[in-house]
This record gives C-alpha cells, sequence and structure tokens, in this order.
C-alpha cells in the first residue's frame, strides 16, 4: 500500500454555504468530528482539536493551521504536528475539504496527504495512515446527517 493520501466523497442534501460552515467553524466541527474545538477559520488561523474525555489519560489533543479559506469551496488545514513549530510540507498532515455543489445539495471531497513526507518510520506510517483512514470512514459519515439535524432545526 502507498499510505499517501486518503480520499473520500459524500453528498450532503444542503448547499455549499451551509456545508462549508459545518467544515469550518469549530461550533458545528464539533457536532460531528472532535469531541472539542477552538479554531480561528482564516487563513493563518490556529487552533486545536480535542478528542475523548478530559479527564481521560487517552485524550487526545492535535493542533490545526488553516491553510486555505475560500468561502463555499474549499476549505484546509494542517495537523498532526508538534508544539512550538509552524505547520508547513514535511512535518503536518493535510486536510483538504472541497465543496461542489450539484443539483441536489454538495459533494463533498475531503483529502488528506503528508504522510510520506513526514519521513515515519514504515511501522509508524502504516499505523498512522490506517488510523486516519478509520478515523475518517467512522466520522466523514457523519456530516449529512449532522446537517439534515442543523437544517431541519427550528
Amino acid at each position: 500500500m502507498e499510505y499517501g493520501s486518503i480520499e473520500r466523497e459524500i453528498h450532503v442534501d444542503a448547499s455549499p454555504e451551509v456545508v462549508y460552515e459545518v467544515v469550518s467553524t469549530p461550533e458545528h466541527l464539533a457536532g460531528w468530528w472532535p469531541d472539542e474545538a477552538e479554531l480561528e477559520p482564516g487563513v493563518g488561523g490556529a487552533g486545536t482539536f480535542r478528542f475523548g474525555d478530559s479527564a481521560s489519560p487517552d485524550r487526545h489533543v492535535e493542533l490545526v493551521t488553516v491553510v486555505e479559506a475560500d468561502p463555499y469551496r474549499r476549505f484546509s488545514f494542517r495537523w498532526v504536528y508538534d508544539e512550538g513549530v509552524t505547520a508547513a510540507v514535511g512535518n503536518s498532515l493535510l486536510v483538504t475539504f472541497d465543496l461542489l455543489p450539484t443539483h441536489a445539495g454538495t459533494l463533498l471531497r475531503m483529502t488528506e496527504t503528508g504522510f510520506r513526507e513526514r519521513g515515519w518510520e514504515a511501522a509508524k506510517l502504516e499505523a498512522l495512515y490506517r488510523d486516519h483512514v478509520s478515523g475518517w470512514d467512522y466520522y466523514l459519515p457523519r456530516v449529512a446527517p449532522y446537517v439534515t439535524k442543523l437544517v431541519s432545526a427550528p
């Protein structure tokens, strides 16, 4: 296996404007993905994603830096990098959400790249890649039901 990138597509029954908010703002991100999200959603904005219970020793925290914020079209960020460094190619992973309008809503394409560029030894690369694959397979399908609940709320 190549372990180079992860690509997924889902259809969401909502406009790109709604879907963009759901993938780019902390209050909505926390509705379908991390347990807690803090994020300045503009280019260069920084934040953190927290996974797991705050009292658990297994709690996982990732730093996040926004790379691209093109409303209703694309939102991307770098993550999985060490504290104190500037996220860049070679020291972080890049997640990109592309939003394509369709006649019935939005096609959401997610791509995560940068695994090989991290320079991890083979076993760590494979383990982290597989962990992210299973994570996206679990979390990304939660976007559509979250949006449905959001747009149907009074």
